[in-house]
């Protein structure tokens, strides 16, 4: 066997740890120039959070600010004004990947299916989402997810459908992982403690364990990402360092072995801080001001 520059480092990544911060900086600004499978979506301005109303002004002027850097743009909503995001998409000739938020309100979960129902059978979602991280939340019970999957299947049987949670629900939830389509996996090696060297191999093992409950089906990556500023969790530690080169890695693993990832997220959020932490303001490639961060 004889040396192939190709393949080192295939597991762990390349080595971007000789590079100077500016050097960092102008690779991070390559691989996003390059363009990215897919991104979520962050609609919020400051002072906003789920609840309020979005404005079509607000959805079009972000769009407009990351459609020329990726191919999907993901949403997590179909209310509130959520629901002009994939409309919008579609005009800049994105691909959508569209989700009705479930909780614990029973007519807020009726709304959302609707909507996402409606949104598809006017060609605005190339896949469906039924759900985002309700079993790890424990808004719904397993039979009650399980019939609004069912229902949006036989509403759209000609779109993939699937439901998003973190990777191991679908190892131990059977029930659930043959209901979807497709697999909508969120894969945090951040909020695992996971140090970042260690990432790119651990987020691996975290797609192909998804991959092995899919049991042939493909498996997206809905939501991976790495915060700039924060408390650190055990060996995760955010910088703007970090933040970097995690993107970088990813982007580079994911083409390497054409792994579709959605990219979370897009824009800072404020209002993530009740629900996160600390480091819940700052997962966005753009910050709150909707300037790229480096």
């Amino acid at each position: 066997m004889s040396f192939n520059a190709d393949k080192i480092l295939a597991l762990a990544g390349k080595d971007l740890n000789n590079l100077s911060l500016s050097e960092l900086v102008l690779q991070f600004r390559k691989t996003i120039n390059l363009g990215i499978h897919g991104l979520c979506f962050s609609p919020y301005e400051e002072g906003q959070e789920p609840g309020d109303q979005l404005t079509e002004d607000q959805i079009r002027r972000r769009i407009e600010i990351i459609r020329p850097h990726t191919q999907w743009i993901r949403s997590f909503s179909c209310t509130e004004g959520n629901e002009l995001i994939p409309k919008i998409a579609k005009e800049y000739g994105l691909k959508t990947l569209v989700g009705a938020w479930l909780g614990k309100d029973h007519e807020v979960n009726k709304k959302e299916i609707e909507n996402l129902i409606t949104l598809s059978n006017q060609g605005l979602v190339d896949i469906a989402a039924v759900g985002n991280e309700v079993m790890y939340r424990k808004d719904l019970s397993e039979s009650e997810l399980l019939e609004f999957i069912q229902k949006v299947k036989n509403e759209l049987p000609h779109i993939p459908v699937g439901y998003v949670d973190a990777y191991y629900e679908f190892e131990h939830r059977p029930a659930i992982t043959e209901a979807c389509d497709v697999i909508l996996a969120n894969c945090y090696p951040f909020w695992e403690g996971c140090a970042l060297e260690y990432s790119l191999v651990y987020i691996k093992d975290m797609y192909h364990r998804a991959l092995k409950a899919a049991n042939g089906k493909k498996v997206i990556i809905t939501e991976t990402g790495w915060p700039s500023q924060g408390t650190p969790l055990y060996g995760a530690i955010p910088s703007d360092e970090h933040f970097m080169k995690y993107f970088i890695s990813i982007q580079q693993w994911s083409k390497a072995e054409n792994i579709e990832v959605h990219y979370f997220s897009s824009f800072d959020e404020a209002w993530k801080v009740g629900a996160e932490g600390d480091v819940g303001a700052y997962w966005g490639l753009w910050n709150m001001h909707e300037k790229l961060k480096y």
